[in-house]
């Protein structure tokens, strides 16, 4: 058995002496993990970093063996290690990844927004929203996607769209929020992609989908906890709001 593909890293941990066990996220492979041979050696140890660009070669004698990569390196995204926001950003994604996917299924949409986020890494002034719309797009995908076309309760499109059902997660105008509006979740419209989306309303967003991932995500994952790397993500963007 064999493939060929590129991929991301997702993570990469010791075998043995030399080895390293790598996780990839691929387009037609979906979550893979695979064994490469020499990884932890000084050479190849600096290119399997979480989120670099990799060519990947997978073998096996049967399918449901865990195989071994031959990797090539197609690019780094080494660049944001010294950006703490960013960095933290990356870990976010790469740790939601591999809590959410299921192995060796295929996500072809996602792989592409996941890719165009990280290739957008150096660019820290729109990255924070575009890692916002990542995981709305990530809900998305694995059948948790929000509704914020129409009001759940007018029926109707409205101008005045302002939160969102815990519940469910369809927007609320706010002249359908009515008595209901205490237990209603703020929805910003940075989420709808209006407005010029500064870092409060960025962090309010993640909020939202947020409690989406721990409500709707989670109870799929047995219940376990969101990744701490997001948690770190989010209160990185929570110190830039409170510096600025």
């Amino acid at each position: 058995m064999d493939w060929r593909d590129q991929g991301i890293l997702l993570s990469s941990r010791r075998h043995g002496e030399s080895a390293v066990i790598i996780e990839v996220f691929t387009p037609e492979r979906g979550r893979h993990a695979g064994v490469v041979r020499g990884g932890a050696s000084r050479k190849m140890a600096p290119i399997l970093q979480p989120g670099a660009q990799l060519d990947l070669e997978w073998r096996a004698r049967l399918e449901d063996h865990i195989g071994t990569f031959r990797v090539e390196p197609v690019r780094s995204r080494a660049g944001v290690l010294g950006n703490p926001l960013t960095l933290a950003g990356l870990n976010a994604v790469c740790a939601l990844l591999l809590f959410a996917l299921p192995e060796r299924e295929a996500h072809g949409a996602l792989y592409e927004r996941t890719e165009t986020l990280l290739d957008l890494l150096a660019e820290s002034e729109v990255w924070p929203l575009a890692y916002l719309h990542w995981e709305l797009a990530l809900l998305e995908d694995l059948g948790f996607g929000l509704d914020l076309s129409t009001c759940a309760v007018m029926g109707e499109k409205a101008n005045d769209l302002s939160y969102i059902s815990p519940r469910t997660g369809r927007a609320v105008s706010r002249a359908g929020a009515g008595e209901w509006v205490d237990k209603l979740l703020p929805l910003p419209p940075c989420l709808m992609g209006h407005g010029p989306a500064p870092d409060a309303e960025i962090l309010q967003g993640l909020t939202v989908t947020g409690h989406f991932l721990r409500t709707h995500l989670a109870p799929q994952m047995r219940n376990k906890p969101l990744p701490e790397a997001r948690e770190r993500f989010v209160a990185r963007m929570a110190a830039r709001v409170n510096r600025g």
